[in-house]
């Protein structure tokens, strides 16, 4: 069989019939709910979406009351998330359903296992391997934990109409359970009406790992090294997958980031994972019944049987669940100390204590034949162990250079070092830099005298994160980020800080010092500056210590803000190329943590191709990528999409380390000359709009509900460095999100259309080159693809209708020049890959979308309405909240706007 996208493999028939059954449950719960006539309206809308009659549906809306247009609202926003649930549980089964019989998919782990077994170094690529997926804290997920619980509700009763189906389950009850959820959902706030805190996303995102993640990837990785198995590679130490976090660490621009939630995340996580292992520990405790009459036990077993507290008579002879007791009271003690910093006896000190009293259980049952008990939970527990340890998942810190610079400058001046640090060059700053941290072993900030509140803040922070280190272990914080890397000065200067609390010295670093190369002028720089920061002695020494490992981050939501899709994309391809070979000049093994988002405008797209169109050899042994917003509920919402997605994760990078691509070297230089040429153009093109057009940041923000989502309760930051009418400083997740809701989609396809009809013009015979590029070159063609996703959720008329917003004739024309630089693009792109319409390759975008659109069609013109009802003082705070259920739901249906 043909290998294939999972979506493709099951079709969309169940999800018709599913998506019928929701639509018409919903339906009957909301008739009940309100009166007739808002019922009435309801149909009509739906009607007149269907057949595209939208200025009758805009006066319609228009005569609809604040007070009616609440559960119009929320029932246009609620049916595409129930039809995002219908296709979940498609892509469930698809995955169960395909493992099971041997079919064949992208993505699946025992194709690229295949491949791997050929090669010489197989073994140690399958050891080393590192993935790792970072939760960070950019929710553009709006729903309420309440709402995600109710999600999964109905995700768990949709899991099961295949039986119904069968006659397997009652079809009356089942429909009954699944109404009532449907009901609780009509009748439940949709979207906060209080801003998160760090706490609240912290407790938020740790549902994902209860109800998905640590099932998922214990049973993925039992799965890796079964495999592996199989094909003659012992892998038991093998962690391909660890979980990362920058959720109360991560404090540029979110000044509510302190060493308090830094310490709560810690201790969050701790609370979570030892909660987990004692859940299990439960499990064993009520299956493991042996008694000596019937089984033996080693005398390992025995020994820690009898330190237990359980003296029970009626357990003298199961000597196994005597063990388990004394298990589960080490780990409640464990996590008292991990979470207080008190003890008491006995207890794990590190999670490698507690597996190994887990192996005397194993060790005494494979000895007495009891080898197919190890399998299930204790083998699940048993992993799970060696994937999360105590810890659960690394936290990184992050903050901006700026802070730093202003630190290290406080802390020289008042140290009397040097009174104008901020007014030196850039060689002296490292040089005196390097004197500090190779000769001059004093703690700066030990002077009396008082320190500014960020100051405070982040000694305060790095202090944290040494106590955390040694009470919870040192993979609990392994990196500092730094956003707005733009010189070698600027790593210097968070060393400097790493020194004041000694996380760092000459010779070695408790942190990894890690670069966020993010805007167009920094991506091409980054050469240069690791080149010089690479050459520093003291830099080889730390290196050393993290056994030849950088890591470098690279941002994709900023530099497509700066220069547009194709330049980001293109500057993002060649900063890792060039990146790539400078480690290998110098014995370092550059690997790359990818900053992306959930939408193409930041970096989006399928994973898969997203990391196997990458430049070869730029995926060494690991690899992470952020995972954010609504993209968290989309892949991890439930354990079956989780697997599938880390599955897709971990398959792709193993791809890419080890499939060259067959496209002829000598076209590969071409093809980079034309983009190059592109490219040009295409920056040009997008920064001649964005930056250069007096008219276009008005348009934005009368045009957009840029507004209105800043002040969405999506997340604890503040949704702007400086101010909110500001392009430049404006946050990359509200610039995109907005794009999103006005259906223009621009940080998509800006640019590309000019870009390409430019070249082609000047040759007919560019077009053949560009279409051989699509078929030949896999970063040109996912490039490309994307361009057309884009583009396939966009609607230009829409678009026009938010333009109206404006009030400014002039800016008003700027809607104009997107709609003919749309036009252009959508004819380049089918030009190149030589199909008739959009999403022609992509029949499950294609049919998902026709479930969809006529539904979040209908809120982006109620929330037109509304907006215009806002800017005239229509509406008060409470008929506010309308605005903010259409942005979500059009998010919702959406599913990567963020």
């Amino acid at each position: 069989m043909s290998i294939q996208k999972l979506e493709n493999i099951n079709g969309n028939q169940v999800v018709g019939e599913e998506v019928r059954i929701l639509t018409q449950l919903l339906q009957e719960v909301t008739k009940e709910l309100v009166s007739p006539e808002v019922f009435d309206l309801i149909e009509q809308l739906t009607d007149l979406s269907i057949r595209q009659d939208y200025q009758t549906l805009e006066g319609v809306i228009q005569g609809i009351s604040n007070q009616d247009m609440v559960f119009v609202a929320r029932y246009f926003a609620i049916l595409p998330l129930l039809i995002n649930i219908a296709e979940d549980v498609d892509l469930a089964y698809a995955v169960n359903y395909s493992n099971n019989i041997g079919q064949d998919y992208q993505g699946k782990l025992s194709l690229v296992m295949d491949d791997l077994v050929k090669m010489e170094e197989a073994k140690t690529i399958l050891e080393q391997i590192k993935v790792v997926p970072v939760l960070t804290a950019h929710p553009t997920q709006v729903q309420r934990r309440t709402m995600l619980g109710l999600t999964n509700g109905i995700y768990l009763l949709l899991r099961k109409y295949r039986d119904v189906k069968q006659g397997l389950i009652n079809q009356r009850k089942w429909q009954s359970d699944l109404r009532r959820q449907i009901e609780l959902m009509m009748q439940t706030d949709i979207i906060r009406e209080k801003k998160l805190k760090v706490k609240n996303e912290i407790s938020n995102v740790m549902e994902y790992y209860n109800r998905s993640l640590i099932p998922a990837i214990s049973t993925l990785v039992q799965e890796y090294r079964r495999l592996a198995r199989e094909r003659g590679i012992d892998l038991a130490a093998a962690q391909p997958i660890s979980m990362g976090m920058w959720i109360g660490g991560d404090r540029d621009g979110n000044p509510f980031v302190t060493a308090e939630t830094l310490e709560l995340s810690a201790v969050t996580q701790a609370e979570v994972i030892l909660g987990y292992y004692l859940q299990m520990v439960e499990k064993l405790y009520a299956a493991f019944s042996m008694s000596t009459n019937l089984s033996k036990a080693s005398d390992s077993l025995i020994a820690l049987a009898n330190r237990s507290q359980n003296t029970s008579e009626f357990r003298e002879k199961e000597l196994y669940r005597r063990a388990l007791t004394h298990i589960e009271t080490s780990l409640k003690h464990s996590l008292t100390y991990l979470t207080t910093g008190r003890t008491s006896v006995p207890y794990y000190a590190k999670a490698e204590e507690f597996k190994q009293d887990l192996l005397i259980l194993q060790e005494s049952l494979l000895a007495n034949k009891g080898t197919y008990l190890l399998e299930g939970d204790f083998a699940q527990l048993l992993q799970a162990v060696d994937t999360f340890g105590f810890y659960l998942a690394s936290i990184d810190l992050r903050q901006d250079s700026s802070v730093h610079e202003a630190c290290v400058a406080e802390l020289l001046r008042t140290a009397n070092v040097e009174t104008d640090y901020c007014g030196l060059s850039e060689p002296e700053r490292c040089q005196l830099l390097l004197s500090q941290l190779q000769q001059d072993p004093r703690i700066l900030s030990s002077t009396p005298l008082p320190k500014s509140d960020v100051l405070q803040r982040e000694l305060a922070i790095f202090q944290k994160a040494r106590d955390l280190k040694e009470r919870m272990g040192e993979e609990i914080i392994s990196q500092h980020i730094i956003s707005h890397s733009e010189s070698v000065s600027d790593l210097l200067e968070l060393a400097i800080l790493l020194k004041e609390v000694g996380l760092l010295d000459n010779e070695q670093t408790r942190l990894q010092i890690v670069p966020l190369f993010e805007t167009i002028e920094d991506l091409n720089n980054a050469h240069d500056i690791m080149q010089a920061y690479f050459q520093l002695d003291m830099v080889q020494r730390w290196l050393a210590g993290n056994h030849q490992y950088q890591e470098i981050m690279l941002g994709y939501s900023d530099s497509n803000k700066d220069g547009g899709y194709l330049a980001s994309g293109w500057t993002l391809y060649k900063a890792q190329k060039e990146l790539t070979a400078l480690g290998e000049r110098y014995g370092i093994k550059v690997t790359f943590f990818h900053g992306r988002g959930g939408t193409v405008g930041r970096g989006g797209g399928p994973s898969y191709d997203a990391i196997t169109s990458q430049p070869f050899g730029s995926v060494k042994d690991r690899i992470r990528v952020t995972e954010q917003g609504e993209v968290i509920g989309n892949k991890y919402g439930n354990k079956d999409a989780a697997y599938y997605n880390l599955e897709m994760l971990l398959s792709a990078t193993l791809n890419r380390m080890v499939t060259r691509m067959l496209t002829n070297p000598q076209d590969l230089d071409r093809y980079r000359q034309v983009m190059d040429e592109i490219v040009a153009e295409s920056y040009r093109t997008y920064r001649q709009l964005v930056f250069e057009n007096p008219h276009f940041y008005d348009y934005f923000f009368a045009a957009s509900p840029i507004r209105e989502v800043s002040s969405l309760n999506i997340g604890s930051r503040p949704a702007a460095r400086k101010t909110i009418t500001d392009i430049s400083g404006l946050r990359a997740i509200p610039w995109v999100f907005s794009w999103s809701q006005n259906r223009v989609m621009l940080p998509g396809w800006y640019g590309v259309g000019s870009s390409f009809k430019s070249f082609v013009d000047k040759d007919p015979k560019h077009l053949e080159r560009l279409q051989q590029m699509y078929q030949e070159w896999p970063f040109f063609r996912s490039l490309l693809s994307n361009v057309d996703m884009v583009l396939s959720k966009s609607n230009m008329n829409i678009a026009y209708q938010y333009a109206q917003l404006c009030q400014d004739e002039d800016v008003k024309q700027v809607y104009q020049l997107l709609l003919t630089e749309w036009n252009l693009t959508k004819e380049m792109i089918l030009a190149i890959e030589e199909q008739e319409e959009l999403l022609a390759e992509n029949t499950y975008l294609k049919t998902s979308l026709a479930h969809r659109l006529p539904y979040f069609n209908v809120l982006n013109y109620i929330q037109i309405e509304l907006i215009k009802r806002l800017r005239q003082g229509q509406l008060n705070e409470e008929d506010e909240n309308l605005i903010h259920i259409t942005i979500n739901g059009i998010a919702t249906g959406l599913r990567n706007s963020g």
